[in-house]
C-alpha cells in the first residue's frame, strides 16, 4: 500500500496541530496550511500532495468549497475530505466527489475515511 501526502488546511491553529501530529505517525507524508490562499501556494510547489483534506470555513475568502472548487480541474487527481461543524445540508453544495466528514471528528475516523478510498 503506497503512503500518501496529505494537506491539512485548517485555520484553527490547535486543531491544525492536533491532526498534523496524529497524521505524522501514520504512514501518511502531512502538510499543512492555515488558509485557502497558504494551501493553494503549497499546492502549486509540493506535487506530491495527492488528499486534501480542508476546514469548510476559512478565512482570506478561500474556504474549502472554493479550495476543491478551483483544483478540480487543475488537478484532477486530488482527493478532498472537507470537515464542519454545520450540517452538510446547511452548506452550499460541494463539487462531486467531495467526501464529508462533521465536526466534531476523531482521527480514527478520518484515518478510516483515507483507508477506506485508498482501498477501493
Amino acid at each position: 500500500m503506497a503512503s500518501s501526502c496529505i494537506l491539512i488546511v485548517e485555520d484553527d491553529e490547535l486543531l491544525r496541530e492536533v491532526v498534523v501530529e496524529a497524521l505524522a505517525e501514520t504512514r501518511y507524508t502531512v502538510l499543512s496550511a492555515s488558509n485557502g490562499p497558504q494551501a493553494l501556494d503549497m499546492i502549486d510547489a509540493h506535487e506530491e500532495i495527492d488528499v486534501i483534506f480542508s476546514d469548510v470555513s476559512m478565512p482570506l475568502g478561500v474556504s474549502g468549497i472554493d479550495l476543491a472548487h478551483a483544483l478540480r480541474a487543475r488537478k484532477p487527481h486530488l482527493r478532498f475530505i472537507l470537515a464542519s461543524g454545520y450540517a452538510k445540508s446547511q452548506l452550499p453544495p460541494m463539487p462531486e466527489g467531495v467526501q464529508f466528514l462533521p465536526k466534531p471528528y476523531r482521527v480514527l475516523q478520518l484515518l478510516a475515511l483515507l483507508d477506506a478510498e485508498e482501498d477501493d
